[in-house]
């Protein structure tokens, strides 16, 4: 497989973790398999880099304390694949508790607590960051902003950066997702059927998700197929997007929407060798909703519908204020606005936004009782931040 064929200085995601350093010396870096979480480390100056896939390098680490009291004060170390460790907890707490001046990125591909190898959570003792795959300001880096190449390629950056489409590297991402991350956290033992959820999960990404639906071509119960999406969410793999609701008797209040981590991936399984105009929608769907969790860190996004079929893409709800609502529209011609107006009948309050990707300049229009304002994805990002005060803690519900 090729993979990155130049170092790439990522400015955005460079700062978060220049920024969390500031407030803890242990950062968890986490992000699918592929997403760049190595790279991004090894462009941060005079790094030290420890690959615990390595038994030689694990071997070093049998004495977490003389380990660490072996390097150097205000070093930058990262630690690659440390849920190899037969206890990875151990090595992170006691770097943050004795040795804060060492300043740590230990990676994986999971949540902290996904594996029963992490003992301990590290709560109040980490920052995590969440590495998505490639958002606007990445594109910027990678000197190429084509969003046709971005969501058909995908936003993994090997994958990015290939000429032509990358189909082995997609079945062979699929094939080490299983090999390094499911068998060995996850211990799951049927293979074909993990697998065939995730082709159909992916064929439907987007979609309103029933467990029900995939339990049978995937020969497993109802109760395996939600253990599978869990673990999916697990592993940042499917980004499950819940219904907003006060519980009024005709709105959804249950079943999820759940969005593939990646447009190549939607691609490939839906048998997209090229894209038409159709296509755009969903795929800017997808884009939308990775950005602002890139820029928010945060999977608190939900969606509203209601049993009539009224719905909203996406609903940002920060505790104590007013549902955001958020439409995403490929060309804002395309905006219908009844779907919000009958939203706001009920929810009378709050802002409303149309993002486009062929829109530079924000502007407002009116229709009816509600206002509803068309923005460009950055500006939607920076009018999310600033309609929830506190940005990001905010969010964090």
């Amino acid at each position: 497989m090729i993979v990155y064929l130049r170092m790439v200085k990522r400015d955005f995601w460079l700062e978060k973790i220049n920024n969390a350093w500031k407030s803890r010396s242990v950062i968890w870096l986490n992000g699918v398999r592929r997403v760049g979480k190595t790279y991004l480390c090894k462009s941060i100056p005079n790094i030290e880099y420890f690959d615990f896939e390595l038994y030689g390098v694990r071997k070093q680490v049998e004495n977490p304390e003389l380990f660490l009291k072996g390097l150097k004060k205000k070093k930058k170390v990262i630690f690659d694949e440390i849920h190899r460790l037969e206890n990875p907890s151990e090595l992170l707490k006691i770097a943050s508790d004795y040795f804060p001046d060492i300043k740590v990125i230990a990676t994986g591909s999971s949540t902290l607590g996904a594996s029963k190898k992490f003992k301990d959570t590290l709560t109040g003792r980490k920052f995590s960051i969440w590495l998505t795959p490639l958002i606007t300001k990445d594109l910027k880096d990678f000197n190429n902003q084509d969003y046709n190449h971005r969501f058909l390629f995908g936003g993994l950056p090997p994958n990015f950066l290939q000429n032509k489409l990358p189909e082995y590297e997609l079945e062979e991402w699929i094939s080490e997702y299983w090999s390094k991350d499911i068998e060995e956290l996850f211990k799951l033992e049927r293979k074909s059927s993990f697998q065939k959820f995730i082709e159909l999960l992916f064929v439907n990404s987007g979609g309103i998700f029933e467990a029900t639906k995939y339990a049978k071509p995937c020969e497993v119960s109802r109760v395996t197929i939600n253990n599978y999406l869990n673990i999916l969410d697990q592993t940042f793999v499917a980004n499950i997007v819940r219904p907003f609701s006060t519980y009024k008797i005709n709105e959804i209040v249950k079943a999820p929407k759940v969005y593939a981590f990646d447009t190549g991936f939607v691609c490939y399984y839906r048998s997209w060798n090229s894209l038409r105009p159709d296509d755009m929608g969903i795929l800017w769907e997808h884009f939308v909703l990775n950005e602002i969790n890139a820029e928010t860190q945060t999977k608190k996004i939900m969606y509203w519908r209601n049993k009539q079929g009224n719905e909203i893409d996406f609903i940002i709800s920060p505790r104590g204020k007013d549902p955001i609502a958020i439409e995403c529209k490929w060309k804002s011609d395309n905006f219908n606005s009844s779907n919000l107006e009958v939203f706001r009948r009920t929810y009378q309050k709050g802002l409303n936004y149309v993002v486009s990707h062929d829109v530079d300049r924000t502007y407002k229009k009116e229709y009816g009782s509600i206002e509803v304002i068309f923005v460009s994805l950055k500006n939607l990002v920076n009018e999310i931040l600033k309609a929830t005060s506190r940005g990001i803690d905010s969010l964090k519900l």
